[in-house]
């Protein structure tokens, strides 16, 4: 049986890449930072043209009509390019919130501890929450400058049966996130040099950069295997672990690139936030654990 993607796969990872970099490169990054974080609807509408929402709708329903694991591979180059967004919950309402599948709407949902949720001053409506009506909230600040926060009023609603999968496209994107600090990190350190040579000829350096990878592939391989098998204990796990090599992976990072890291022109400290951010969306570490435990006690069970 062979587990690696497909040449289709191959190509639409690359097309997305290519696509991400042409629309979202560094420069329209820093750009939303300065702006303030406001979320850019020319872009979301571009993202719902070129399929980005609509990619599992039936081919009958005007979608793509993938899967699962297509929908992972997406989600993690939109890690890996810090698009900011509700992309998950826009993604999992296409089909069922008017203009979501298309990009004229933006749907964020109550995938957050408490009544918290993301970038509500801006959406359309509200996955699980009251037939999408969008309540009322007030801002609060958030660590990310692209993730704003809102204090919803009103009681939190269901996610239901998009707990899962949102958990697995939030794990996609931590893994993007991860393999794109493992290449800031080897770059820099082959490119900053002390006593004479790259700080990549460290031993301690080179250590930090292979425990990055180490973490950021086996979230990977967690994150395609619980695409192809859905199993809900599967994609806790690979949350798990993706939240892991996100969050951890950025710190590196950050002492790869040293006092330079922690300056705001740095782009390692936006990875840091939004991995703090999305650890918290969908399924939390200790929910994960939880479930896992669960699932354990279960098979272990006469």
């Amino acid at each position: 049986m062979d587990f690696q993607p497909t040449e289709e796969q191959r190509d639409l990872r690359a097309g997305v890449r290519d696509l991400l970099a042409g629309r979202y490169g560094r420069e329209a990054l820093r750009a939303s930072v300065d702006g303030g974080g406001t979320l850019d609807r020319a872009l979301w509408r571009e993202l719902g043209a070129a399929g980005f929402f609509a990619l599992r709708l039936p081919e009958a329903e005007g979608g793509v009509g993938l899967g699962l694991p297509e929908a992972v591979l997406v989600f993690e180059e939109a890690g890996r390019a810090l698009l900011p967004g509700p992309l998950v919950a826009t993604h999992l309402a296409a089909g069922v919130v008017p203009g979501a599948a298309e990009g004229t709407a933006v749907v964020t949902a109550f995938d957050l501890e408490g009544p918290l949720v993301t970038h509500l001053g801006e959406a359309d409506a509200v996955l699980g929450g009251g037939g999408g009506a969008v309540p009322a909230g007030e801002p609060v600040r958030s660590v990310d400058p692209l993730t704003p926060l809102w204090r919803a009023g009103g009681h939190a609603g269901d996610l239901g049966t998009y707990r899962e999968e949102g958990a697995l496209l939030t794990a996609a994107l931590q893994a993007g996130s991860a393999l794109r600090t493992v290449e800031l990190a080897v770059r820099y350190a082959g490119e900053r040099e002390q006593f004479g040579q790259p700080i990549g000829a460290f031993q301690a350096v080179k250590h930090l950069c292979a425990r990055m990878l180490v973490r950021a592939e086996l979230a990977r391989t967690a994150v395609y295997a619980a695409a192809v098998t859905g199993d809900g204990a599967e994609i806790a796990a690979a949350k798990l672990l993706a939240d892991e090599a996100a969050v951890r992976g950025a710190r590196d990072c950050l002492q790869v690139y040293g006092g330079m890291g922690f300056t705001w022109e740095a782009d390692v400290h936006l990875h840091l936030k939004r991995a703090w951010v999305r650890a918290e969306q969908w399924r939390t570490a200790a929910g994960a654990r939880e479930l896992l435990a669960e699932r354990l006690l279960e098979e272990a069970a006469p």
